[in-house]
C-alpha cells in the first residue's frame, strides 16, 4: 500500500473514530424545541398556553442517560408550563418490580410531583419489557410502574382523557392511547366523553398509533418511541438506523408532514431523552418540545 492510500485510511479512521466519540457525547446534549399547537376551538383564555413534552427515558441501558432524564425535569419545571406529557417508555430491559432500575425512574420523576405542575404520561412498550413487536407484554411489570406512578401524582392516560385546561367556553382535553406493541392503543376507549367540538391534544408513545385515528380527532398529537433515528445521517430526516429496521425512510421527528393519518389530523414525534441498544446519538440530540396553544383561524 502507498503512502497515499495509508493517508487516507488514517484520515477515515479519524473522522470514524471521532464520529463515534461524539456519539457519546451527544446523549448530554438537551435541545428544547419550540412549537405551536394548532388547536381547533380553543379557547380565547387559553391563548398562549404552553405544553411541555418529554420522555423515553429508556432507564435500564447500559450507559443510559439518566443525567440528560433528570436535567429535563429540572428544564421543564423552570418553564413552569401549565402541563407536562411524557410519552413513556421509562425503562428499558426490566423484566420486574424488584429491578432498582424502577427505584431510580421514581427518582427522576419526584420533583415534578413536588413542583405542583400537572404530568400526564402514557406508557411504551418498553414499559411492558417489549424490545421486539412481537414480544409478549409484561403485563405485572406494566401495571406494577403505572401503580407506582400514579403515587407521585402522575396521571396516567393509557386509552383514557382528562380535562388538562377548564376554559370559560370550552374545557382543554388531553387524550392517552396505550402502547401499540403491547396491543393496547385503543381509540374509542380513550376518546369516550370527549365532545366532539372540544379542543384537544393527543398523547401516545408510538407513532403507529395515530394512523387508528378517526379525521379531526387529533388537530394536535404528540408521540414518542423513535428517539429521532437515534443515528442518522447528517442533513437528512428519513435516513437513519431505525431505516435499517423497519424498512424504507423514517421521519422520526418533528412533524409528519408526509401523507399520514386521517385528514385534519397532525403529529409531532419528540427525540425523547434515552436510547435503544446502544448508548449513542449521533445528529439526533435529546429533546423538550414546548408547544405554545394557539387557535386555529
Amino acid at each position: 500500500m502507498n503512502k497515499k492510500a495509508k493517508r487516507w485510511l488514517l484520515a477515515v479512521g479519524a473522522v470514524l473514530l471521532a464520529i463515534v466519540m461524539w456519539g457519546f457525547v451527544e446523549p448530554y446534549i438537551l435541545d428544547v424545541e419550540e412549537q405551536e399547537a394548532v388547536i381547533t376551538n380553543l379557547p380565547a383564555d387559553m391563548e398562549g398556553e404552553k405544553i411541555a413534552v418529554i420522555g423515553d427515558f429508556q432507564v435500564g441501558l447500559w450507559l443510559d442517560n439518566v443525567w440528560t432524564a433528570r436535567q429535563a425535569v429540572e428544564d421543564v419545571i423552570e418553564m413552569d408550563p401549565a402541563a407536562i406529557l411524557i410519552t413513556g417508555d421509562y425503562l428499558y430491559h426490566v423484566e420486574s418490580m424488584d429491578d432498582p432500575k424502577l427505584a431510580e425512574v421514581m427518582d427522576i420523576m419526584r420533583p415534578l410531583a413536588d413542583s405542583g405542575i400537572p404530568v400526564y404520561s402514557v406508557l411504551g412498550n418498553h414499559d411492558y419489557a417489549m424490545s421486539a413487536e412481537d414480544a409478549e407484554p409484561n403485563m405485572e411489570l406494566a401495571q406494577g410502574l403505572a401503580d407506582e406512578l400514579r403515587t407521585l401524582g402522575v396521571v396516567m392516560l393509557d386509552n383514557r382523557n382528562e380535562i388538562l385546561l377548564e376554559g370559560t367556553d370550552e374545557d382543554f382535553y388531553v387524550v392517552g392511547l396505550g402502547s401499540h406493541w403491547a396491543g393496547n392503543d385503543l381509540p374509542n376507549e380513550a376518546f369516550e366523553g370527549v365532545p366532539e367540538e372540544a379542543p384537544r391534544m393527543v398523547l401516545m408513545h408510538n407513532p403507529d398509533s395515530f394512523a387508528m385515528l378517526e379525521a379531526g380527532a387529533a388537530p394536535v398529537a404528540v408521540a414518542g418511541h423513535t428517539h429521532g433515528g437515534q443515528i442518522r445521517t447528517p442533513f437528512s430526516s428519513t435516513w437513519s438506523y431505525l431505516s435499517l429496521f423497519q424498512g424504507g425512510e423514517v421521519t422520526a421527528d418533528g412533524w409528519i408532514e408526509d401523507e399520514y393519518g386521517a385528514e385534519e389530523n397532525d403529529l409531532y414525534v419528540n427525540r425523547g431523552i434515552g436510547m435503544s441498544i446502544t448508548p449513542m446519538r449521533i445528529n439526533s440530540v435529546p429533546e423538550i418540545t414546548v408547544f405554545t396553544l394557539t387557535a386555529s383561524d
